[in-house]
């Protein structure tokens, strides 16, 4: 009984103590005062309106930063920090009787992750699935170009002109809503209707799985490239094309989502391989002009793909089988899939990502 005493004793005097530890250091940090639950944050340039909602039982509620500076903003306070890389920053929100631990953490930069990626290196492939890709003369296929009027479309003009023709036809025709996954088979006609029948948006792998249907149909060598994260935990990844250009003797970046393609410096497109490496090298990027989301917010180079793309662009991932309804929601369709991963990375469940190769030249090479 003593020593139950003794030892209830004690760990009332350990939480006191941690108690007035925790007390004497929250009385350090500074205060702001607000009155609603929402704040605004400039970081750097750019104002980020009513962006952030104060929530006092996350302790601390974490902002991340790359910037230098950073200003949180409530609807009666503001304070602003000077931040460098792996600086954290502590401080205190009131809201009526409620306090927010807030902190601030200076983080690399989404660029700055990718750039320390492990390096690519040839390997022997042997063993490794062979890349295929379904033909035109596919009943499926032709399907769809009969129900797009794909020729129509195309035009006449070159092979470029004719991607970027029906890569601009599906983004001016299809809303993206990345939250939503749509109750329909993930072909290109299927997904089409659903969008038609319910206004709702297809996120961004059914647009790329669309557009990929098409451009088989239309005699391309085409894929859907699923770009990821290097933080597992992170759940956004971005879903683009890859599409053989004969004539260039190279695969070009096309991603409708965006109406995006990329271009150096004298007026090349632009890989995705070759893209991923200029970002890491630092080499000249020129985004087209008119890309956009949705046809209502413009990108730019430094959104697009200084931040957005360069994140996910730490591995990717593509399907051994480039084919009609290739991950189909109804049917029992499963498809395989080939990951490239820079040397040195590894997640927790390696055996969900399909074949591993750190190859460049046999995950692009020439179908």
């Amino acid at each position: 009984m003593n020593k139950a005493i003794i030892c209830l004793t004690g760990l009332l005097i350990s939480f006191t103590v941690f108690g007035q530890k925790a007390l004497h250091n929250s009385s350090k940090m500074k205060i702001i005062h607000a009155k609603s639950k929402m704040v605004s944050i400039r970081d750097g340039n750019e104002l980020q309106q009513n962006s952030w909602t104060i929530v006092p039982s996350a302790k601390p509620d974490v902002y991340e930063t790359t910037g230098k500076k950073v200003t949180f903003i409530t609807d009666m306070d503001s304070i602003t920090f000077k931040t460098e890389l792996n600086g954290v920053y502590d401080f205190v929100i009131l809201l009526d009787k409620d306090s927010a631990w807030t902190q601030i953490k200076c983080v690399p930069s989404k660029l700055e992750i990718l750039k320390r990626a492990g390096a690519y290196k040839q390997a022997d492939t042997t063993g490794l699935p062979h890349f295929s890709y379904e033909t035109p003369q596919n009943a499926r296929l032709r399907d769809v170009k009969t129900y797009f009027k794909l020729d129509s479309i195309a035009g006449d003009g070159n092979e470029v002109s004719k991607i970027l023709n029906i890569m601009y036809w599906i983004h001016n025709n299809v809303t993206h809503d990345g939250s939503n996954y749509a109750l329909a088979e993930f072909d290109a006609i299927d997904l089409y209707q659903y969008h038609k029948a319910t206004n709702k948006g297809l996120n961004c792998r059914h647009l790329a799985i669309s557009l990929n249907e098409m451009y088989l149909s239309m005699g391309f060598k085409s894929r859907y490239v699923t770009c990821l994260p290097k933080n597992e935990n992170d759940q956004d990844c971005h879903v683009i094309c890859s599409v053989w250009v004969d004539s260039l003797q190279k695969w070009i970046w096309v991603d409708p989502t965006f109406a995006s393609y990329i271009k150096d410096e004298k007026g090349n497109l632009l890989s995705i391989e070759e893209v991923r490496e200029r970002l890491i090298d630092g080499r000249s990027l020129i985004l087209n002009e008119d890309a956009n989301w949705n046809n209502k917010n413009k990108q730019t180079k430094e959104s697009y793909l200084m931040n957005y793309m360069a994140k996910n662009l730490y591995w990717l991932q593509i399907p051994i089988s480039s084919q009609f309804n290739p991950e189909s929601r109804y049917r029992n369709n499963v498809n395989k899939y080939v990951s490239l991963l820079p040397i040195g990375y590894a997640r927790s469940n390696m055996s969900n990502i399909g074949s591993i190769t750190n190859d460049p030249q046999y995950f692009w090479q020439k179908p």
